[in-house]
């Protein structure tokens, strides 16, 4: 019979399934956990039509919006137990944006996170929501609407066995998903002043795929936005531990193509209006995460 722990590794390495997706003999009793069933309900959300009139032509004949997302980031947005459902707080939070703006369907396309900003330029994707930290390098190419505020947290087996420092993890083996800033800006800098004692560097497509590396043990820590990393200790079964303060926090932006600044300025509109009716807490508290809530809602937020 297999330990907990590796059960646990066979369900995080199962192919197009999430860390929260897998069965309940590693996770506890829900399948696959969806928020907290004892906050206060959602309300519902009634169309604006001066929003609708802002939308893309394009987007008013379909009638819905094609988001991007890349579905292994519980609880922002992952797959459920059927491997195929997108679920998680960002995609009820932008289900309700939809709502907001007038559409039937927000239809939700799981893709490679490091593909999703190049799809909205190319116009496969009307938009892109996936956790992306908001910078200058982003605002360069695409519009982002602020929405929520995370950090960076890091994560080691319980107890921290390899004595991991984040701030000295020369020598360490350290997970991370490929394309976030965890990847592309923060570790970069560590990895230089490590001088000769490298950071043995290991980058996963999906962020399902480097927590499971970290409980099999094959790597020593991992970083990445605070919220994933507090869910994920959640649903470790006491097998991951958070690692250190949380630091960097900064806002997520919903892409939006470049020359669609009214169809941003009409998200950003949609965000305030929850925001005012209580919908945007009550989504957020759902999923636990409340303490990331913004109190006001731009198109290309300056950044430092």
């Amino acid at each position: 019979m297999k330990s907990r722990r590796f059960a646990l590794l066979a369900c995080l390495s199962a192919a197009a399934l999430t860390f929260t997706a897998c069965g309940s003999d590693s996770l506890g009793d829900s399948a696959t956990p969806q928020g907290n069933d004892t906050a206060d309900p959602i309300p519902a959300v009634s169309a604006n039509p001066d929003l609708t009139a802002k939308l893309p032509e394009s987007v008013r004949n379909a009638n819905k919006i094609v988001v991007g997302t890349d579905a292994t980031y519980a609880p922002n947005e992952f797959l459920d137990a059927d491997g195929k459902t997108v679920i998680g707080v960002q995609v009820e939070l932008f289900d309700a944006v939809g709502a907001k703006l007038g559409v039937e369907e927000v239809e939700w396309q799981p893709s490679g996170f490091d593909t999703i900003i190049t799809g909205v330029q190319g116009k496969k994707f009307d938009a892109g929501m996936s956790s992306f930290t908001i910078n200058e390098r982003r605002l360069e190419q695409v519009h982002m609407v602020s929405y929520f505020d995370a950090g960076t947290q890091w994560a080691t087996p319980a107890g921290n066995p390899n004595d991991v420092d984040p701030d000295n993890p020369c020598g360490k083996t350290v997970a991370v998903q490929t394309g976030t800033i965890q990847d592309e800006d923060d570790l970069p800098v560590r990895q230089e002043a490590c001088g000769d004692n490298k950071i043995n560097i290991l980058q996963f497509e999906g962020q399902d795929q480097a927590t499971a590396a970290v409980v099999s043990g094959r790597a020593d820590a991992m970083l990445a936005d605070s919220p994933i990393i507090a869910y994920a200790v959640k649903q470790s079964d006491g097998q991951l531990d958070a690692l250190g303060d949380i630091y960097d926090a900064a806002p997520y932006g919903i892409v939006v193509p470049k020359d669609q600044t009214e169809f941003a300025n009409a998200i950003a509109e949609a965000l305030a209006e929850l925001e005012a009716d209580g919908t945007y807490e009550a989504i957020l508290a759902k999923w636990g995460v409340e303490d990331g809530a913004i109190g006001e809602f731009e198109v290309d937020p300056s950044v430092s």
